[in-house]
């Protein structure tokens, strides 16, 4: 529920508006996930920025419906979202979103050709983290092709990590790639060979520890939470990630 209002987000996107049309930089991919509320609005405002593409924060598993609250992919694709986040660790953990509901949510999101950012992460990173993540991606992504699979883009958020997260520790690009090789065997199990599936980071990205885990070759961006906020701590993420 972060900007709080439109004025807030239109402040932020004015920030990235100005950044790109001021610095050099390497070739980005920037997707902006704005609150239902804004969606239309922010649809305006990025059409006047090249290279930046707009997300939504959820979607319903269905279509059409009296399923009152919902917003389905249909009424996002209308409104020029092309980007959906599907198995946010705030779904998960604390609205009790299931890995089957959130199967269903990516379904729906690839049935209206969006492109879902699947996230996945432990709670605890204990002994047993590399057999619960085995076990989420599997459930997440079961009943998907290989073709459907490669159209999907994965998100590792380590709720652990979350800085807003009591008890949060900081995260190591180590410890991160452990976990990616371990979504990702499960991945090419489900797809039955080698599947190549774009690999985002998100556990407190700031621009302080941004470069180090872009530096990783199995890392290829990262999810930004609450930094995405803060226009000037937004606009320094985005400049050291296209230097990376």
């Amino acid at each position: 529920m972060s900007p709080a209002t439109w004025a807030q987000a239109e402040d932020i996107l004015d920030a990235v508006n100005e950044y790109y049309q001021t610095s050099e930089r390497e070739e980005t991919s920037l997707v902006i996930c704005p609150p239902f509320v804004f969606i239309e609005e922010a649809a305006k405002v990025l059409e006047t920025i090249q290279g930046v593409s707009l997300g939504a924060q959820d979607i319903f598993w269905e279509d059409a419906g009296a399923d009152t609250g919902e917003i389905s992919g249909p009424m996002l694709s209308k409104l020029g979202v092309r980007y959906v986040i599907v198995g946010h660790s705030e779904r998960r953990w604390k609205l009790g979103e299931s890995d089957e509901i959130v199967n269903k949510k990516l379904k729906a999101a690839l049935r209206n050709e969006l492109i879902p950012v699947v996230c996945l992460g432990e709670k605890v990173h204990d002994d047993n983290f590399k057999e619960f993540l085995k076990e989420q991606a599997q459930s997440t992504f079961a009943g998907l092709s290989h073709d459907e699979l490669e159209k999907c883009i994965i998100a590792y958020e380590p709720v652990w990590a979350i800085s807003s997260n009591p008890g949060a520790r900081p995260d190591s690009p180590e410890e991160s790639i452990k976990a990616i090789k371990t979504i990702w065997g499960a991945v090419n199990k489900l797809g039955g060979g080698e599947t190549w599936v774009p690999t985002l980071y998100g556990g407190s990205v700031s621009s302080r520890n941004v470069a180090e885990f872009l530096a990783q070759k199995e890392i290829d961006g990262v999810l930004v939470g609450g930094a995405s906020v803060n226009k000037e701590e937004f606009v320094k993420i985005l400049s050291v990630a296209s230097q990376t």
